[in-house]
């Protein structure tokens, strides 16, 4: 018998928001030294934008207005967005991180970052996408740090499982960012077939890049041009696609302010319309002149030039309950739990009990949900798209129970695979 299992672990560090910072710093410390040494804008330079928007609905019944996607604990005992700040530090310190989010749920996304400034919440009206989001924190980092200072953008819902090589590839792609005077995406090396990324489609190796990994074992590959990008394929698409070496776009790009903002003036035109409007501090004018987009479909498809790093930090996209089967700790038996759980007979499980024991006896490949007042059962498979379900269920049962559970108890009269965190 399996008895519940430990959150993920991590080599740790003193880092902000009270946690591990996600290892030791020699590797990140080392990557803008060499950028210093060849004249390329690092460390106090170094912004991030991080997307936060979004209640996150395929992440019922954890997630609701109270508790969006971004402020739940669904990979270790911290929120997401509190996860992906920390693994920031020390080449972004929380004061030079803006996170991006929106009115119904800014408070909760508040409360998870209490290290973050309050002026650096980029806090929308309405969800506008994360199109019109990168407008309005690049022409902020350009405000405030000046218009070649070096802005990474994320997603607060990333899984990486090396913070340190995370870093490096931050560093690494604001090298190259501030050299080509473009945007630089991190791609990541496909395991299976997935038609919910988009995928980076390699061109030539960039002429004259500095070889300052010569001679060295592990070298990474050179940045790239980006052929084409290609976001969310078809499945018949995605076959090729990873057989002509493309890349998962992870959902992080690096770029100058005043590139980024070129880039969209250029080929984004609802979203530049709105430039004027953000210039003057006018954010509900905005609100009602941007059309909602992603970045994928604004920028990427159409940009005419795009570079591309390659990166292995152990990337994976928190996006569904199936998806915590890859970036959380599982048992010999593939299943994985946060709070007290224990499994018989059964394979490739997710839990997440909230109230009481969920005791799980011979069934494979399903969700398990307790809340106070709610417990939902699902397979697997059928998690990944829980709006048909949502739409059929009274408001009564859309919002149920308080706060999520943050870390893993053992279950009563059972032992633990290891101490809680």
């Amino acid at each position: 018998m399996a008895v519940s299992y430990p959150l993920m672990s991590r080599s740790k560090g003193t880092g902000p928001f009270g946690g591990a910072s996600g290892g030791s710093s020699s590797a990140t410390l080392e990557h803008p030294a060499d950028l210093a040494r060849e004249g390329q804008p690092v460390g106090p330079s170094i912004w991030a934008l991080v997307f936060a928007g979004g209640i996150g609905s395929r992440f019922w019944p954890l997630a609701t207005p109270a508790t969006p996607k971004a402020v739940l604990p669904l990979v270790g005992g911290r929120p997401l967005v509190a996860d992906t700040v920390g693994r920031l530090w020390p080449l972004v310190p929380p004061e030079r991180v803006l996170v991006a989010t929106s009115a119904d749920i800014m408070e909760a996304v508040r409360a998870a970052l209490p290290d973050v400034p309050r002026a650096n919440l980029l806090v929308e009206p309405r969800p506008l996408g994360t199109a019109a989001a990168l407008a309005w924190g690049a022409q902020e980092v350009g405000r405030r740090a000046g218009e070649s200072a070096i802005l990474c953008a994320l997603h607060a819902d990333l899984g990486a499982a090396f913070p340190e090589l995370f870093r490096a590839a931050v560093a690494r792609a604001a090298g190259v960012a501030a050299r080509e005077h473009t945007v630089t995406l991190v791609g990541a090396r496909p395991t299976r077939d997935e038609t919910q990324f988009g995928y980076i489609v390699r061109g030539e190796p960039l002429a004259g890049e500095p070889d300052r990994h010569a001679g060295e074992r592990h070298a990474p590959a050179p940045p790239f041009d980006v052929a084409q990008f290609v976001e969310k394929p078809s499945a018949d698409v995605v076959g090729e696609l990873r057989a002509n070496g493309a890349l998962w776009h992870t959902g992080i790009f690096v770029g100058a302010a005043n590139d980024v903002l070129d880039a969209l003036r250029l080929y984004a035109p609802d979203v530049a319309q709105g430039g004027k409007a953000l210039e003057a501090g006018d954010v509900a004018a905005i609100a009602d002149m941007v059309r909602p987009g992603s970045i994928e479909r604004a920028l990427f498809e159409r940009m005419g030039r795009l570079i591309a790093i390659e990166a292995d930090f152990g990337w994976d996209d928190v996006g569904t309950w199936a998806s915590l089967r890859r970036v959380r700790d599982l048992d010999d038996d593939g299943n994985g739990a946060i709070g007290p759980a224990a499994f018989v007979e059964a394979t490739g499980n997710v839990v997440h009990a909230d109230q009481g024991t969920v005791v799980v006896f011979g069934v494979s490949q399903h969700l398990v949900v307790t809340r106070p007042g709610l417990t939902f059962v699902t397979p697997l498979d059928r998690a990944a798209e829980l709006k048909p379900l949502l739409d059929s269920l009274p408001g009564s049962l859309r919002v149920v129970g308080g706060a999520p559970r943050t870390k893993r108890e053992p279950p009563s009269g059972g032992t633990s695979a290891a101490s809680p965190e």
